[in-house]
């Protein structure tokens, strides 16, 4: 059985840094899935929630745990990921898009997709 070998480079800070923001917003989206899912099992919003939070851990293990192809993947995944959840959370709540959960998730997304754009081009 041949076994194939992973090139890895050292985490730096900026991949911490990533690696925070993203269990941030994963938590988040983890809390509010569970709490509309607890009123509605079949509530598509809560099923959706929990899908992102389940996205944002798999992108946090493919930073910590995968090669350096994975982490690229993931940060490549990562900023269409986040960019689409900005946008869609500005669609599916306009005009009332200052929830303070809401707010807070999103900066913590604007400064994870800063993030990785400067991990993206390096």
């Amino acid at each position: 059985m041949a076994t194939e070998s992973v090139t890895r480079r050292s985490l730096t800070r900026l991949d911490y840094v990533a690696v925070v923001l993203a269990a941030l917003t994963g938590l988040i989206h983890l809390v509010l899935g569970a709490a509309a899912l607890a009123s509605n099992l079949a509530d598509p919003l809560g099923i959706a929630f929990i899908g992102a939070a389940a996205g944002f851990a798999a992108g946090i293990v493919a930073v910590l745990r995968g090669g350096d192809r994975a982490r690229r993947l993931a940060i490549g995944l990562g900023i269409p990921f986040v960019l689409g959840q900005i946008v869609l959370y500005l669609l599916l709540n306009w005009p009332n898009i200052f929830g303070i959960g809401g707010v807070v998730d999103k900066i913590v997304q604007i400064a994870l997709l800063a993030v990785l754009v400067v991990l993206y081009r390096q």
